[in-house]
């Protein structure tokens, strides 16, 4: 067949092609419906998975006052400052970045270079602490990358007053030690969350509708049961003596007698919250009133003394015939002297002279008579369950040490020289705000207020709690018991005047208290050292009743002459309760 004949309709070849181009058009309809309509959100979430950032909102964190002079003081509150971070991986340009960023910042060109290099992150860390005008001139560079985040740190307007109370909150806005860490969940607040897109350079369009705020929720603001004026006063006293001891550690408290609330908590050497990072001893971060147990020395023979009247065992008037020495478990009890207190006493006598074998006696008084577990049981339920030694108090503060009571079952371990000698102060510790608690009920009729801190907490809506005291116990020892425990501990403290004339607190006002030397154990040897002792001092001071119970720790004091107790520890408790009576309205006595 003649090819000529074989011709190509041209309406025929048009058909074709618009069919092809149909379909081509079809096949894109149907793929942009699919990606457009179907896969929407999994594609919007690809398209914008380079865009998205997602910011902590910081909540206001909650502020700490206290009182003086009857008005709410701040004694901690927030300062807003800058984090300037940035992303690298979005840096254009990393030389004149680094360059402008580091000279707004104030620091080493070459220090930002090597942060924007960082590889596999997306947020380094430039500066902290960035004031708000240097923070806005960093922001007006506009580079790609380079933002920045608010963030409130802690100020206190009151200096290191009560620093070892507060805490401090750390650069990850953790609070350690003191209130900070042991309110840190409801100081801290809950975090906001901002979810941003943002554009090619990494910077947040905060107009775009696609934005997600989640509101944060301030934290709760407290206020202490803490005098600010009487702490002032009482870390003056404590730091006077540190340094005229040269002491490791003066530590002194003060609690209401009858509500539990702390007044004063202070100890020395001490340091600034506002700067603790430059701090290199952290032992100093501690409040050594209660995160510090140590054996307390005779200041413990008023708590056997206190068991032994209430179990009816002995008496307030009760006399003795005291040997001056007792052999228990191949070991001798000696009272400071050899040889002192041999003859007849009394209880009054055994408390003035601070005879440990008449603590010894006391304690074979709650066993009939005798060393053995019916009195041993007896004295350890009187320390563990009536006064709470070796439990926590529940105070508002991180890192409580809770000390140790050892327990009365005899395992062939020498637990009769033990409990001899836990009863007039050594082989058990306790801190100083347990011994001041377990003081405040022998000596209040009986009743074991928990120790507290917080007076008072508002929540971010404004709604302000009042806490009331809360009551552990109220038969710790009989309303017999605490009048004549009283009346022994007056007893002391006007017969310590001939000796010690600061003693003499006029007639007007009743104040009752024992001194304590104790020994220290050598942590190497295990056995006692000779060369250093503390001295302590627990007692209150009042009218009718008591009215603030006072208790002192010195821990290896110095360049004295006597007894710890009486040289290193009395006088801080007489300065301090000088100054209640004379600035803090202690009630006197009816007919004065």
């Amino acid at each position: 067949m003649d090819e000529r004949q074989v011709e190509t309709n041209p309406v025929q070849r048009a058909r074709v092609w618009y069919a092809c181009l149909l379909i081509i058009f079809a096949a894109f309809v149907v793929r942009l419906f699919y990606l457009e309509i179907i896969h929407y959100d999994h594609y919007k979430s690809l398209a914008l998975s380079d865009q998205v950032r997602e910011y902590d909102v910081l909540p206001e964190r909650g502020v700490i006052s206290a009182q003086l002079n009857g008005r709410t003081v701040p004694l901690v509150l927030n300062q807003a400052l800058y984090t300037v971070f940035a992303d690298p991986s979005i840096i254009k340009n990393v030389d004149k970045t680094a360059t402008d960023v580091a000279r707004v910042l104030g620091m080493d060109a070459a220090t930002v270079r090597d942060e924007l290099r960082v590889k596999k992150t997306r947020y380094v860390v430039l500066k902290k602490k960035v004031t708000a005008e240097t923070n806005k001139k960093v922001l007006a560079l506009k580079y790609p990358g380079i933002a920045s985040q608010q963030v409130n740190y802690r100020v206190y307007p009151q200096g290191e007053l009560a620093a070892q109370v507060l805490g401090f909150v750390n650069d990850e806005g953790e609070g350690k030690y003191g209130v900070e860490q042991a309110l840190d969940t409801s100081l801290a607040g809950q975090k906001g969350r901002l979810k941003a897109i943002t554009d090619v350079n990494g910077v947040p369009l905060a107009a775009n509708s696609d934005n997600l705020l989640i509101q944060p929720k301030s934290g709760d603001a407290v206020s202490l049961t803490l005098d600010m004026g009487m702490q002032a006063q009482v870390e003056s006293i404590v730091k006077g003596a540190q340094e005229k001891f040269r002491s490791k550690v003066v530590s002194a408290v003060v609690l209401e007698t009858n509500t539990g609330a702390v007044k004063a908590m202070a100890n020395y050497p001490t340091f600034d919250p506002a700067k603790y990072q430059q701090v290199e001893d952290g032992t100093v971060f501690q409040n050594y009133s209660v995160a510090s147990p140590i054996e307390p020395g005779s200041i413990t023979k008023i708590l056997t003394v206190a068991a032994a009247i209430d179990k009816g065992a002995i008496s307030a008037d009760t006399s003795y015939y005291d040997p001056g020495n007792w052999t228990i478990d191949g070991a001798r009890v000696l009272n400071v002297a050899e040889g002192t207190g041999t003859g007849t006493q009394t209880i009054k006598s055994l408390l003035n002279l601070s005879l440990n074998t008449g603590a010894t006696w006391t304690l074979m008084q709650l066993g009939g008579g005798k060393l053995n577990d019916q009195g041993r049981s007896a004295l350890h339920g009187y320390f563990t369950d009536r006064y709470r030694l070796g439990k926590a108090t529940g105070i508002e503060q991180g890192y409580e040490g809770i000390g140790f009571v050892p327990g009365p079952e005899n395992k062939d371990n020498g637990i009769n020289i033990t409990y001899a000698n836990m009863s007039f102060g050594q082989a058990y510790s306790a801190s100083a705000l347990q011994m001041g608690s377990a003081l405040s009920a022998i000596v209040n009729g009986g009743t074991y207020y928990q120790p507290r801190l917080i007076d008072e907490v508002t929540t971010a809506d404004g709604k302000t709690t009042k806490l009331e005291p809360k009551v552990i116990d109220r038969a710790v020892v009989s309303a017999k018991t605490s009048s004549a425990m009283r009346g022994l501990l007056e007893y002391v403290t006007v017969a310590h005047q001939t000796g010690f004339r600061y003693m003499d607190f006029g007639d007007s006002y009743n104040v009752g208290g024992k001194t304590g030397t104790a020994q220290i154990t050598d942590e190497k040897t295990g056995l006692y050292r000779e060369d250093v002792f503390n001295g302590t001092f627990m007692g209150y001071v009042g009218g009718d009743m008591p009215q603030y119970t006072i208790v002192v720790y010195n821990i290896e004091p110095h360049g004295y002459a006597g007894f710890a107790g009486a040289q290193t520890g009395q006088p801080v408790f007489a300065d301090i309760a000088h100054m209640l009576i004379n600035n803090y309205g202690v009630t006197p006595k009816q007919g004065n």
